[in-house]
């Protein structure tokens, strides 16, 4: 298996106060996050709603992260800003393709 992505799903009036509330990796904490890269982005289509798109090495580096006590008093934080439930969609990567061609020398 390639990998791990877990994409959350939220819609909020509040997004300039979730973005204050810092990024998960620059919170600081007692163990250092497991992710490889968040991107934090805005559906242009609906206003007001937003996905964090979170790539994992594996499903058990992800549990680690979400293990973290700074995980979770950022996402208790981050719920309470937001209209609705929060949706966690959590996939296994089966493929990639980066767009860039084979090296063949």
């Amino acid at each position: 298996m390639a990998g791990f992505v877990q994409i959350i799903e939220f819609t909020s009036s509040r997004i300039k106060e979730i973005e204050e509330l810092g990024r998960p990796s620059s919170i600081g904490g007692s163990t250092p996050a497991t992710f490889r890269r968040i991107l934090a982005t805005a559906d242009r289509d609906h206003p007001g709603h937003y996905f964090t798109i979170v790539d994992f090495d594996s499903f058990d580096s992800a549990m680690e992260n979400s293990g973290r006590p700074e995980t979770s008093e950022f996402a208790a934080k981050m719920a309470e800003l937001c209209d609705g439930p929060v949706i966690f969609h959590n996939l296994d990567v089966m493929w990639e393709d980066t767009g860039q061609a084979a090296d063949n020398g």
